[in-house]
């Protein structure tokens, strides 16, 4: 089962994909998400998200400037105050 991911700003939806792990930088250091992950919140702290499509893949790459990050029943959802 694929990851439920949403990248928001307050302008828009930058991004809503299924995706196989997202790492976010958070304030106490990265984590990963990975479909089935406990309900988690954390702030995040300027640099960049990786976005994993399908296992074994190659990172994607956003850059987030603050923010909090909600991992839920639905999925994750970063709510960033600036993408790049």
């Amino acid at each position: 089962m694929p990851l439920h991911f949403e990248l928001v700003t307050p302008e828009k939806l930058v991004r809503s994909d299924e995706v196989y792990m997202v790492v976010v930088p958070g304030t106490e250091g990265d984590f990963g998400v990975l479909e089935g992950h406990a309900p988690f919140m954390s702030t995040v702290r300027d640099g960049e998200i990786q976005i994993v499509r399908t296992q074994g893949a190659a990172p994607e790459t956003v850059s987030v400037f603050g923010g909090f990050a909600e991992v839920n029943d639905q999925g994750l959802t970063v709510l960033a105050e600036r993408t790049n």
